[in-house]
């Protein structure tokens, strides 16, 4: 038998789960935090109003700028915003990198194997399965049906409240996710920094790159909210670049030539984020795994009633005085009833087939995220095809065969071409200048009459 899907819509219940208690187990947060923080920080007003003012506050200092006749401000030439810039590239990529190796962790601990003895569905199961301990069957997982938390197995303990146990081990969500991805979603408010830098050296902030940080706000903030599965992925990979970026970018500030094919791979793994990162959110609508469900089940037996025709004759042969009316009697019963029933309790395994995702907030959050990344997936598309067509067109027209680039070589320059157009529309600056650039974007001019027929041939 298999779940029905989930309705569509979010819904207030199940509250997002803080992490365990600092020392309840290893891999318990090292501070405390007050959960009324934590689900304070997740009210959706926090989100909505933090990139309401960004964009707003943005689209009227890009103004000021155009009117300013795009000049640095004051600000921006003194030791101290250099200072800061510095000091900013330091912290995030700081930051990042410990969010990642934490992350690595969580992975580690939690994740199963496909090659272990729980095979394939074990390692969907840890991977799509937030709550509860680790094994194949072992999770607790939200039924907006019941209304309730609940798990496959009887032998899992819930909380005094029903919700998950913080205490339980071997799952992404207490193993680490739910305080690294949570502190992840409040860098995304922090990140905003980033195009204010970019405006106080009296340049513009792309409309494409104020879409950028709001909707990795809102993306964050559904993915933790709702403990949607891929949200893991979103925090571990992301991170991981982040680390790389801003290390690029703070020996920049050092005037330090970092190799071009750092600054390539750093572009790629960029524009890959975006376009793996929704496939693989998405898929989660579609797949289901089956998992081994223990259940008691009552049958009924029967036994046959010669006993008590027995004990019958015995009492007869004991007084004879009554032996022809008992004879008589126990014989019509024992013609009446033959067989007496009795109840059995059994306990059976048998494997049900179970959706990845189980509520509309899960399914919410997932397709938020397909959505954000949806214009940025067109763009890449659209500069790798015209891209294409245009190097395809130029290999044919050479008059020397022999010197023609194979179809896979032309396919990947438009790649490259088409992940730096991406990345010029989102960061707001070519490549070339970014290599001398202080902070992230280089803080230079966005391009934004750049589309795919501005990509240069080379």
């Amino acid at each position: 038998m298999m779940d029905g899907p989930p309705q569509i819509g979010p819904v207030s219940e199940p509250q997002f789960l803080p992490p365990p208690l600092p020392g309840s187990i290893p891999s318990a947060p090292p501070v405390l935090i007050s959960d009324y923080i934590y689900q304070a920080a997740l009210d959706p007003k926090v989100p909505i109003t933090i990139a309401a003012l960004y964009a707003v506050t943005a689209k009227l200092l890009n103004k000021y700028n155009i009117s300013n006749g795009r000049k640095p401000w004051a600000l921006s030439r003194t030791r101290l915003f250099h200072a800061f810039v510095v000091a900013h590239n330091i912290f995030l990529a700081v930051y990042s990198a410990w969010t990642f190796y934490g992350m690595v962790g969580v992975m580690y601990r939690s994740v199963v194997s496909p090659t272990s003895s729980q095979g394939v569905n074990g390692f969907v199961d840890s991977m799509t399965r937030l709550h509860g301990p680790g094994g194949l069957g072992n999770a607790v997982y939200y039924s907006q049906q019941d209304g309730r938390w609940m798990s496959y197995s009887s032998s899992v303990s819930l909380a005094s409240d029903g919700s998950p146990s913080r205490t339980d081990t071997g799952r992404i969500w207490n193993e680490g996710l739910a305080f690294y991805g949570w502190i992840f979603y409040l860098s995304k408010f922090y990140e905003v920094l980033d195009t204010f830098i970019i405006l106080a050296k009296g340049k513009l902030s792309s409309t494409l790159q104020t879409y950028h940080h709001a909707g990795a706000m809102m993306c964050m903030w559904a993915g933790m909210r709702y403990m949607s599965p891929p949200i893991w992925m979103f925090v571990f990979v992301n991170s991981g670049i982040h680390a790389m970026m801003y290390t690029y970018y703070t020996l920049s500030a050092f005037s330090i030539r970092v190799p071009v094919v750092i600054k390539r791979t750093l572009t790629t793994l960029q524009i890959t984020q975006f376009l793996v990162g929704a496939s693989y959110a998405m898929i989660h609508s579609f797949v289901s795994y089956t998992v081994p469900v223990t259940t008691t089940v009552v049958k009924t037996a029967t036994a046959p009633a010669s006993a008590a025709a027995t004990t019958a004759t015995e009492a007869a042969a004991a007084s004879p005085a009554l032996l022809d009316s008992l004879k008589q009697l126990v014989l019509g019963a024992a013609s009446k009833v033959t067989n007496a029933a009795t109840t059995v309790e059994e306990t059976v395994s048998v494997h049900k087939i179970v959706p990845c995702i189980v509520t509309s907030g899960q399914t919410f959050a997932i397709w938020l995220n397909v959505l954000y990344l949806a214009p940025l997936t067109y763009l890449f598309v659209k500069f790798f095809i015209t891209s294409y067509l245009r190097r395809a067109g130029a290999e044919s027209a050479r008059k020397d065969r022999n010197r023609r680039e194979s179809q896979v070589a032309v396919a990947e320059k438009a790649g490259w071409d088409a992940a730096r157009g991406l990345e010029a529309e989102v960061y707001g600056t070519p490549e070339s200048d970014r290599a001398v650039a202080p902070c992230l974007n280089d803080y230079l001019v966005p391009k934004t009459s750049r589309t795919a027929k501005h990509l240069r041939i080379k």
